[in-house]
């Protein structure tokens, strides 16, 4: 993958964002990179192992049990993201 050099959070970055008074912990891995690319019809999501297990963390806490409907991350250039990303939310969605 070609990446440009962005500012994702340093190693052991956490973030803890509170929901109903649930405290959810996104913890980054070290040097994690992830790029998304928005290709018109389809989203593109490129990162590499780090990033990859970064992401998977970040969505087994939108999972775990009692995370209420609505819980969400925003990740953004600069931000969890590559420079030149757009946005991305990550969003607990658990309508029927």
């Amino acid at each position: 993958m070609d990446y440009e050099s962005g500012r994702a959070p340093v190693e052991g970055t956490h973030v803890v964002a509170v929901t109903d008074g649930a405290a959810h912990v996104f913890t980054w891995g070290a040097a994690a990179r992830i790029r998304v690319r928005n290709l018109g019809g389809e989203v593109m999501i490129e990162a590499d192992a780090e990033g990859l297990r970064t992401l998977a963390r970040h969505l087994l806490v939108l999972a775990g049990d009692g995370v209420p409907e609505g819980s969400h991350l925003h990740l953004e250039a600069g931000n969890g993201l590559e420079d030149g990303s757009p946005g991305l939310v990550l969003e607990r969605w658990d309508e029927e």
